[in-house]
């Protein structure tokens, strides 16, 4: 009698499964059939894909959810091994992530797709348990850049493969626009090959300029393509979602400093890039300077700012910038009332460089890439007067097709990635 009793109840618990899983199951197959697979971002090739937990971060809007449904649907003819769900769905507010996945598991399932896991509360350790439990189960989750793997919430850092995902440079633009489709370069061969370079890619007339200052507007983030007016508010409320959702959920925030670090971010979006007087700043947020670089922190891992150290940092380090600027040159037009185009030239640069290479802020110039090289960012005009006689500087100019010598045109350098 007690047998029969618990296979009722087991039965009974999978069929209520069953019943929401059918929910969950037509969202996932709708999107999937929605998911074009003309383009797909950087990262997607360097993702070795059969790695048992793979962690993908990275600022909302920079096409994480798609880059998991083009794989599904590129790599996964039977659907039924495969399942895709966004932790933020209201399914999950009546029913248990552990009890899908010993469904899906039992069912054939041989991949689970979470997207914006740290909805979760306790990520880390539900992924540690899942990992244990279902060694043969393959787990890839996507959360907010923000996320940070804390000690004693899930041994992770041993098992797990994290990729980090930013959103599209200019060539990724160029590729997804179906304008050009350039391949990456490196620094190096930038320096040394940047005239030859440029010569192959221009020698179709194809006129880069104008394709570089829509990049700066609206070339950052993919979803502008699902724009067709407004792209400025919607990245105004990707912002704010990253602010009230994303950092309230992972960092546990009062309403109070939320409200303070959205007042930060505007003041800074209308002074960026600046050498900043921290106190005058705490003093206008009523905060201290403890709290102050705890939401200046927030915003940079948020993807929201760069903060601009005379040392190579850490995104943990708590220490006072040299130089503060926007992430990217989008979110300038999106927040400044008229934007600086040599402020804009400058956060260009040094969002391209903050993915593969090391910034930092030097006595003389305007970056120090890699603790060697140098460099000054300006117009079509610029001189080597500031840094002149400096072994390795290099001048990066905007609205110039093809450079001479040291003077690099600035578009070129949304080629790395």
């Amino acid at each position: 009698m007690i047998y029969g009793n618990i296979v009722y109840i087991f039965v009974s618990i999978f069929g209520y499964i069953m019943e929401g899983l059918d929910i969950l199951q037509r969202n996932f197959e709708r999107r999937l059939r929605n998911t074009p697979l003309d383009f797909k971002r950087y990262i997607y090739d360097q993702i070795d894909w059969r790695d048992n937990l793979i962690g993908i971060k990275g600022p909302k809007g920079t096409g994480k959810s798609t880059m998991l449904l083009q794989h599904i649907k590129e790599t996964f003819p039977d659907s039924e091994k495969a399942l895709y769900v966004s932790l933020d769905d209201l399914w999950f507010t009546s029913h248990s992530v552990e009890d899908l996945v010993e469904y899906h598991y039992s069912h054939g399932g041989t991949h689970i797709f979470f997207d914006e896991i740290h909805y979760h509360e306790n990520w880390q350790t539900l992924l540690k348990n899942i990992n244990d439990n279902y060694p043969d189960l393959n787990v890839v989750y996507t959360g907010s850049s923000m996320l940070r793997l804390e000690n004693g919430k899930g041994d992770l850092s041993r098992r797990l493969m994290e990729y980090n995902m930013w959103g599209m440079s200019f060539r990724e633009y160029l590729k997804f626009e179906g304008i050009k489709d350039i391949q990456t370069v490196t620094l190096e061969e930038l320096l040394t090959n940047h005239v030859k370079i440029a010569r192959e890619i221009l020698s179709d007339g194809f006129k880069v300029l104008p394709a570089f200052e829509r990049y700066l507007e609206i070339g950052y983030y993919p979803f502008y393509k699902n724009v067709y007016a407004g792209f400025g508010l919607r990245l105004q409320n990707v912002v704010n979602h990253i602010l009230e959702t994303d950092y309230a959920i992972i960092e546990g925030v009062e309403q109070s400093t939320i409200r303070k670090t959205k007042k930060m971010f505007m003041i800074l979006a209308e002074q960026v890039p600046q050498t900043p007087n921290m106190s005058n700043l705490y003093r206008e947020l009523d905060t201290d300077r403890n709290q102050g670089l705890k939401m200046l922190s927030a915003l940079e891992r948020g993807g929201l700012l760069s903060l601009l150290s005379d040392k190579p940092r850490k995104l943990s380090d708590l220490s006072r910038p040299e130089k503060i600027y926007l992430n990217n040159a989008n979110l300038m037009n999106a927040f400044t009332a008229s934007p600086n185009i040599g402020m804009m030239r400058e956060t260009f640069f040094l969002n391209q460089l903050n993915q593969g290479y090391i910034v930092t802020y030097p006595p003389k110039g305007d970056f120090l890439v890699d603790g060697k090289y140098l460099f000054e960012v300006g117009g079509h005009k610029k001189s080597f007067e500031q840094i002149k006689d400096i072994e390795n500087s290099y001048l990066a100019v905007d609205d110039t097709e093809i450079g001479t010598r040291n003077r690099i045109p600035l578009w070129m350098f949304g080629l790395l990635y």
